[in-house]
């Protein structure tokens, strides 16, 4: 029962608010509904809305049959193929809708695209043939963006504009082009521009081209505009002879003038010469238009009912005229009266931009402010503004003789800069030139020199140059090395330099008498013969504890790692995945 409850109420709801979304054509402005009537098809519409209503009801009348029945089920099989008896029911009801729900559907698209058009507000509606420059002329004055091109019905629907005039907003329709043909046989795009003429209080533009490049003659355009004229009733009507930048009016055949003349007359109204492409009387068209339809809204308000109530809150002000007194006659300037009187001529003061054009342009021009300072006296206006740094006026540590002392340094330096010029005579020059020439000439050898003795052998430092033997020795035994090789071998390569030979006898007996000598330093000679190659360079026992240490504990993780040594990268089995995964046994922490 609450499934199929909750299947009906989620049926209802959607039906409900598609039902209540979709505007009431009784309900909404009559342009808009006789729009939608153009556009969709009013019948077709309201049934589309009334079957989603009976579709609704419906639905409800199976729920409540089959709850009903399932209230009294027998047994919980039949409940369910009850259930499930109402479900189906209940969404081939759904189903047979296909068609309807399919058209509203693009009804929805449709409305969402329309724009957004005030039936009420000040509007400027443009009409005439296909191709008689009406999208143009609504490019010109608002900022809407329609499709111009130059064949004819380009403009499939209404557009809609908006512009600003006289701090008031005003919205602007361009409808597609209107044929001359009976109202029966008009398509839905004309439609939609007999609609717009029938039922908004506007002011209306009926386009002509007199160039007639849009394919239809002035008759056929001035016949159209007879058809149609009962739609312009009790609206202010201009009719624009557009393009006149083509064929100027004056050029149109007498014939042809005489004909938009006498249906402008006809009607009452008001003619206007204009060109879109070099803005000929664009401007005095819309002002015209909007001065028009303004003035007829502020009559009607007038008129009505509603006006009666608030005119006893309103109030005219009207200036009082002033000039009759004689009594301010004395506060006109005394300039002014000589200049109107003519007895001194009128000087015209000069502004900011004429100095500053006369004065080099701007960037260049600086205007002096300090002449508007209202100070007491007016000779402390051209007085320097002090300059204060860490507190003192730099001025007072400026010499006021200071640019004089200038001048009379610079004068000094040119006349001793003559002077110097008249003792130089022309051998002192040619010594000069000569010598210089000699000191490039030494240079370049030089320099020539130098880069021959180069070689790609990299030099000893002079520092190694003056180290001897024994002083390497004794800087090893500081290190801990032992260095007795290196200092015999050095006596013997300077045993063998000087030519000697020793005996037998003498190098046994030298050996003996060096045993003797170091027989206090045989223990420590053990020690250091017996240390291994990397114990071999330090200096004590503490610094090789030290680096032992340091050794262990790099060693560790290669350990770890089961690596030999740093450069081993051989990769050890994978865990096998039943050793990692699975739950651990109880009474156990121990890792897998």
């Amino acid at each position: 029962m609450r499934k199929v409850k909750f299947t009906q109420q989620t049926c209802s709801e959607k039906l409900g608010q598609m039902i209540a979304d979709f505007p009431r054509l009784d309900d909404i402005h009559p342009f808009y509904a006789d729009l939608i009537n153009t556009l969709y098809d009013r019948d077709h519409y309201k049934l589309a809305l009334g079957q989603m209503n009976t579709c609704k009801h419906t639905i409800d009348n199976i729920s409540r049959d089959f709850l009903k029945l399932l209230k009294y089920g027998e047994s919980a099989y039949q409940c369910k193929q009850l259930k499930r008896a109402a479900l189906g029911r209940m969404c081939s009801a759904l189903k047979r809708q296909k068609a309807s729900l399919g058209y509203l559907e693009e009804v929805r698209k449709h409305l969402s695209r329309l724009p957004s058009i005030d039936p009420s507000t000040r509007t400027l509606l443009v009409c005439g043939y296909p191709n008689v420059g009406k999208s143009s002329f609504i490019n010109k004055i608002t900022r809407a963006n329609v499709e111009v091109q130059p064949y004819a019905f380009t403009t499939k629907s209404l557009y809609v504009g908006h512009m600003d005039y006289k701090y008031l907003r005003w919205q602007a329709i361009d409808t597609p082009g209107i044929l001359d043909h009976p109202l029966a046989e008009r398509n839905t795009i004309e439609m939609q521009a007999i609609t717009a003429l029938a039922h908004l209080q506007c002011s209306i533009l009926f386009f002509i081209d007199v160039s007639e490049q849009c394919g239809y003659t002035i008759e056929q355009q001035v016949a159209l505009f007879r058809s149609i004229k009962p739609l312009f009733a009790q609206k202010p009507l201009f009719v624009v002879a557009n393009k006149i930048d083509q064929v100027k009016y004056e050029d149109v055949p007498l014939h042809d003038r005489e004909l938009i003349e006498e249906a402008a007359r006809e009607t009452g109204a008001i003619l206007h010469h204009m060109s879109n492409a070099s803005d000929i009387g664009v401007s005095e068209v819309k002002m015209r238009a909007c001065d028009k339809l303004l003035e007829q809204r502020v009559t009607g308000k007038v008129q009505g009912k509603k006006v009666d109530s608030v005119l006893n809150r309103l109030t005219v002000a009207y200036p009082k005229n002033y000039s009759s007194s004689p009594d301010d006659i004395s506060t006109i300037p005394k300039s002014v009266l000589e200049a109107q009187s003519g007895s001194k001529p009128a000087t015209k003061r000069k502004t900011q931009k004429e100095i500053q054009q006369e004065s080099g342009g701007p960037g260049v021009y600086a205007p002096k402010y300090h002449e508007y300072y209202d100070l007491k006296n007016n000779e402390w206006k051209t007085d320097i503004i002090p300059e204060i740094m860490d507190g003192k006026n730099i001025a007072d540590f400026i010499d006021p003789d200071i640019v004089e002392k200038l001048e009379a340094l610079e004068r000094e330096e040119a006349a001793l800069e003559e002077a110097d010029m008249d003792v130089e005579s022309e051998s002192e020059d040619e010594a000069r030139t000569k010598l210089v020439k000699d000191i490039r000439r030494a240079k370049t050898l030089r320099i020539k020199e130098n880069l021959g003795k180069k070689s790609s052998r990299a030099k000893v430092p002079r520092k190694a140059l003056r180290r001897t033997v024994d002083d390497f020795a004794n800087h090893l035994d500081s290190l801990g090395v032992e260095s007795r090789h290196v200092s015999s071998g050095s006596k013997r390569r300077r045993s063998v330099s000087r030519g000697r030979e020793r005996s037998i006898s003498e190098v046994g007996d030298s050996r003996i008498t060096r045993s003797k000598s170091r027989s206090g330093e045989e223990s420590a000679a053990k020690r250091k013969r017996s240390m291994s190659r990397a114990e071999a360079g330090m200096k004590d026992e503490a610094q090789m504890n030290e680096a032992r240490n340091i050794m262990k504990k790099k060693q560790a993780r290669m350990n770890r790692m089961a690596r030999a040594g740093e450069a081993d990268r051989k990769a050890g089995p994978k865990l096998l995945r039943h050793l990692l995964e699975g739950k651990r046994r109880q009474g156990t922490t121990r890792s897998r």
